[in-house]
């Protein structure tokens, strides 16, 4: 079996004090997250940030703790499997600018109605455990300071 490796990134940023999700709507209608091939020489991690970088024009940071992965076969290539790493980005004070050679829209949500969007269970486990743990994150941070 042969394996195609992609990677990319839950992107996240904050609207008055709220977290929203950047998803991206590729050209077939489906929902996502940022994500593409991993080049010869490239790092999961810099293949996530090239890849976002190339599809909204966003320049994120990847926070650490955590990595997810989905995996799947690809019904156009028999005996392939697609696998993908998926990290959990931030940024701040930046417009979504969509490649729209590849996108429909890259459009913000709040956790609620990115859930309703997705056409894939797997999209919905991948923004759960991000969003669990940015709460687990906000906890820690809370505690520390009270």
């Amino acid at each position: 079996m042969t394996v195609e490796n992609s990677c990319g990134a839950v992107v996240y940023t904050r609207q008055n004090g709220e977290i929203r999700y950047l998803l991206i709507q590729n050209l077939e209608g489906i929902y996502g997250f940022p994500k593409g091939h991993m080049e010869p020489n490239e790092t999961e991690r810099e293949t996530a940030l090239r890849e976002i970088k190339e599809e909204t024009g966003l320049t994120v940071a990847l926070l650490p703790g955590f990595r997810t992965t989905d995996e799947h076969p690809l019904p156009n290539k028999p005996d392939t499997l697609k696998r993908i790493v998926y990290f959990l980005a931030f940024y701040e004070n930046q417009t979504p600018v969509f490649q729209k050679e590849e996108l429909l829209s890259a459009k913000l949500y709040a956790y609620e109605d990115a859930m309703q969007r997705f056409q894939f269970e797997s999209s919905r486990r991948i923004l759960d455990e991000a969003h669990e743990h940015l709460i687990r994150i906000q906890t820690k941070k809370h505690t520390r300071q009270g």
